[in-house]
């Protein structure tokens, strides 16, 4: 059987949505296209346009980026009629959406820097909002991705820039279809591309059946008007995955017919805060919706989602900092409030604000809870529910309560089911590793004691099991594995970890350690560590004062004294909590140059805030906790949760949970290493979450079963270059992009591989030095095919993600290489060859230090014998590089006319912001300023020629300095 052609592909599509409904209009270039859009805005605003009163518009819609003109598309345009009139029009219908114009177009050109043809555009109201990009059956759909972006550079903002307004793209090679939001270049990734489902999880992955579903007219048009949001925040768009459209749709269908209550199941780290936002935008729109209540259980969560709300509706959320403040939120304008469910018990308990609301009783009060399965299972829920005669709850929840997992109070057992009703949509964690929204955990469970043969013998009732897991010497093997192998897990510190103990004494007890041999030289890591000193820690003052309650009445963790065979870990804990968290913070403050300390609830609150964002931006190593941060908190560069307490049920897979963000190609799974054996807790956990009987779908193989499949890649890859020398040979780019596909998942492979503790490279069949050698003629395509990425004909290898995040190694870097000269500076002559070849080799493999590749050669070859002392080597190859990179500067200066003081200073800028320089920067370095039509080109060579500087001189050397 033939593979199916691309223009196959594309004919039976646009024959498809015309039978959906879209009329098929024959539009080949941007004139065309101008015509159009002028005949279906007039037709949508039933009037008639002259050319000076539609350039008006055009010029008002052609103004700024891709989140500006999404901004533009939901408002009416204004222009100035030929009479002199004020007039608008309506660019999409938001509130009608199935009221619009639908078109589709093929193959529409367009030429920027270069001239790109596009495969199927969907038109509404003349505008492009929707753009297909398809590939033939059997590609990479990665491939289209790669595509949409390179248009996005070369020629989506030609013209009047109407491609800028796409709000959504669709790829596809007719097998497997995706679609993602637009967004700024530099953030579209694609793990932030999605399969569509239908309401019970299952993918719609084929082209045909994904059209029927997802690009109907009616359907397409909702997504863009009501389930696309504005992320003020990042500046960008978010479109819904199908499980959050379900859910959403699912509550607003409820509040419009019934007074039910109901819940979500979403599983952690699916995205329940943009649902819940999107949810609460559209109720808030309900005539029959009094208020909308967003409330999270404690405060820590409270600025947290206060500042998610705000990110994806700018000014929408005024949060609440005390219970004044929620009253007069709910007795004023506000339509949707963000509070925690503290500050609603005493506002719905203290006489004063019971007196206050009174004229709420009887209103349709909408309450979304977060994160349900804490919150809901005390005095709080019947108090609300009495108190608002007329309200409707709703639950989001990503670890329910069950029967099975349900605790006993005064209350008695109460399930997720009991307080909320039916569950109105579900989305289990299987679901989310099967679309690749979360990712699996690799569990290992470390033995950490062994009972001796003697301890059979022995009533099991009489071992004191507490004091064997708080031995002095356990705890400390357990640090010394943690140091040995965090490298490991994190992939050389890329990525953060949590380790989460079982109580205050032996949290002091485990930073006691790690400190000592911080100070001792024993590790760099950076460990930081809160804890909550008291029982209202999470109450704000005014709560505290309501409730009669000293800021000083603490839970008490010390022993009062010390009793015979107490155990280290308790002798830690003489002094107040309070007391050892100071003295932490303190170091954490000499660490950070900060001044926080627990003098007071809004300082600790400040300090929770600064260690969480210094988590996210991984400057700290091993975040040490008890229950804090093992649930509602959420940081894609988290990779580990180091494990010494008993977890169990949504407990356990919340913190598990902590791991699992999707983040790039080199995060592959969520580490998770347990201190304790949790394996029968983690089985029944997953059983009960998962909804299924195999949780295969959630923990990853063993290691074994790893190694027998980088084997088997490896038997691939051979059959495409049996040798390292053959992939010279491989002159064809269909060759070529096998090659590469075949060597990149052996580095997905051995990316997992070296995660695990038992991993040695004489476990696999491929030697180590075989894979180095297969590495760098990798890299040798990469590098051609970004030497060719900035010509007119595009070469297929433009479109292949090469993973480099695979491949790089923070510790090989220009001060690795640096160590390797001294050595070679005192190496014997025999041994020098040998080492001086060693050093190139190494270079050739790592991708950052290619582009260095040069220069460190020609110091070997001129500068290195000149070096009297190898201690001195440092210092003279900081000369050398400082020399080398003005000369290279002055060269840049020379070739392209530039002035040299105005390039430094965008060089510097660039390197401080992490924002390439704009095309009016770039132009203004000229000395002599082209004219209008050569300075995009112009512009895009200096700009390539500042990357490639800044990447050669500046990256990875900072260390060697």
């Amino acid at each position: 059987m033939t593979t199916q052609p691309e223009q196959t592909l594309e004919n039976n599509l646009i024959a498809q949505l015309a039978a959906l409904g879209y009329k098929k209009v024959l539009i080949p270039d941007e004139t065309a296209l101008l015509a159009n859009l002028k005949t279906q805005l007039e037709k949508h605003n039933k009037t008639q346009l002259s050319e000076k009163e539609f350039t008006q518009i055009l010029n008002a819609i052609n103004k700024g980026n891709v989140f500006e003109r999404a901004k533009i598309l939901r408002d009416r345009v204004e222009y100035m009629d030929d009479s002199g009139e004020h007039r608008t029009v309506e660019l999409i219908n938001q509130i009608h959406w199935c009221q619009n114009e639908f078109q589709v177009a093929q193959q529409i050109s367009m030429k920027g820097l270069y001239k790109n043809r596009y495969d199927v555009t969907i038109l509404i109201n003349g505008l492009p909002l929707v753009q297909v990009e398809l590939k033939r059956r059997g590609l990479e759909l990665k491939e289209a991705f790669k595509q949409t972006s390179r248009y996005g550079i070369h020629s989506y903002s030609a013209g009047h820039g109407l491609f800028q307004l796409i709000q959504i793209f669709v790829i596809s090679n007719g097998v497997n279809t995706k679609y993602y939001a637009n967004g700024p270049l530099k953030s579209r990734s694609f793990k932030q591309t999605f399969y569509w489902s239908d309401i019970k999880n299952k993918l719609i992955t084929q082209l045909s059946t994904f059209a029927d579903y997802f690009l109907e007219p009616c359907h397409i048009s909702k997504m863009i008007t009501k389930y696309l949001v504005l992320n003020e925040t990042e500046k960008t768009l978010m479109v819904l995955r199908p499980y959050q459209y379900y859910a959403t749709e699912a509550i607003v269908e409820r509040v419009k017919t019934t007074t039910k209550y109901g819940y979500i199941w979403h599983t952690t780290g699916s995205g329940k805060t943009l649902t819940s936002f999107k949810t609460a935008q559209i109720l808030t729109n309900l005539p029959q919706v009094h208020k909308v209540v967003f409330v999270v259980d404690r405060k820590d969560l409270d600025t947290q989602t206060s500042q998610e709300f705000n990110s994806f509706s700018k000014g929408s959320i005024d949060g609440t900092n005390n219970t004044n403040k929620l009253v007069k939120q709910l007795t004023g304008n506000d339509k949707l409030i963000v509070t925690t469910i503290q500050k609603l018990s005493t506002a719905v308990n203290k006489a004063r604000y019971v007196e206050k609301m009174a004229s709420l009783k009887d209103k349709r009060i909408v309450f979304i809870f977060d994160e349900c399965h804490r919150s809901q299972f005390g005095k709080t829920h019947a108090d609300i529910n009495e108190f608002f005669g007329k309200c409707q709850m709703f639950g989001f929840t990503g670890t329910p309560i069950f029967e099975e997992n349900a605790g006993t109070n005064e209350w008695g057992k109460r399930t997720t089911e009991m307080l909320f009703g039916d569950c109105l949509h579900k989305y289990v964690i299987t679901d989310a590793i099967r679309d690749e929204n979360v990712l699996k955990f690799s569990v290992e469970y470390i033995s950490t004691f062994r009972k001796k043969e003697h301890i059979f013998d022995i009533n099991v009732e009489a071992i004191d099991e507490e004091e064997v897991m708080n031995a002095p010497q356990r705890l400390n093997n357990i640090v010394d594995y943690i140091l040995t192998n965090h490298k490991r897990k994190t992939h050389n510190k890329a990525f953060t970890a949590i380790f989460c103990v079982p109580s205050v004494p032996l949290l002091i007890a485990y930073y006691k350690l790690f400190q000592d041999k911080y100070q001792a030289g024993e590790h760099q890591l950076k460990v930081g560590t809160i804890f909550s000193y008291g029982a209202n820690t999470d109450l704000i003052d005014d709560d505290i004062d309501e409730l009669g309650l000293a800021t000083d009445e603490y839970e008490t963790y010390a022993v009062a004294a010390e009793p015979d065979g107490a155990t280290e870990y308790q002798r830690q804990c003489k002094k107040h909590p309070r007391e050892y968290l100071d003295e932490f913070i303190a170091d954490y403050n000499t660490l950070f140059g900060t001044k926080y300390n627990t003098k007071d609830s809004k300082t600790f609150y400040n300090y929770y805030n600064d260690i969480a964002n210094r988590v996210k931006n991984k400057e700290v190593d091993i975040l040490l906790v008890v229950n804090m941060f093992l649930t509602g908190f959420d940081s894609k560069n988290l990779n580990t949760l180091y494990v010494d307490k008993n977890l169990k049920y949504h407990g356990l897979i919340q913190a598990y949970s902590r791991t699992n963000r999707i983040l790039d190609e080199l995060k592959s799974q969520g580490n998770i290493v347990c201190f304790r054996n949790l394996k029968g807790a983690t089985d029944k956990a997953i059983s009960l979450f998962s909804n299924l009987e195999e949780k295969g779908e959630i923990i990853m193989e063993p290691y074994e079963e790893y190694v027998e499949k980088f084997n088997q890649a490896f038997i691939e890859l051979l059959q495409v270059a049996p040798t390292v020398n053959s992939v010279n040979d491989l002159q064809d780019e269909e060759a070529q992009l096998a090659f590469i596909k075949a060597f990149r998942e052996l580095m997905r492979l051995k990316n997992v591989l070296v995660t695990f503790t038992e991993f040695e490279f004489d476990d696999l069949s491929m030697p180590e030095q075989t894979f180095e050698d297969y590495k760098s003629k990798y890299l040798d395509l990469y590098d051609r095919a970004k030497n060719n990425s900035h010509k007119e004909k595009i070469s297929i290898l433009n479109d292949v993600d090469f993973e480099l995040e695979l491949i790089h190694r923070d510790e090989i870097n220009v001060s690795y290489i640096l160590k390797l000269l001294g050595k070679l500076k005192d190496a014997s002559p025999e041994e020098q060859e040998k080492q001086k070849k060693a050093i190139v080799e190494l270079i050739v493999g790592e991708a950052q230090l290619r582009s260095k590749k040069e220069l460190i050669e020609k110091f070997i070859r001129e500068n290195l014998p000149k070096v009297a002392d190898a201690d001195d080597i440092p210092e003279e190859f900081t000369h050398f590089w400082t020399m080398e990179r003005l000369k290279a500067l002055h060269e840049l200066s020379e070739e392209e006319n530039l002035d040299d003081q105005a390039l430094e200073k965008v060089i510097g800028d660039f390197i401080y912001t992490e924002k390439e320089p704009l095309r009016d920067d770039i132009i203004g370095l000229l000395k002599d300023k082209p004219a209008l039509k050569e300075r995009k080109t112009i512009a895009e060579r200096i700009k390539s020629k500042i990357l490639g500087f800044v990447e050669t001189f500046i990256n990875g050397i900072s260390e060697a300095a």
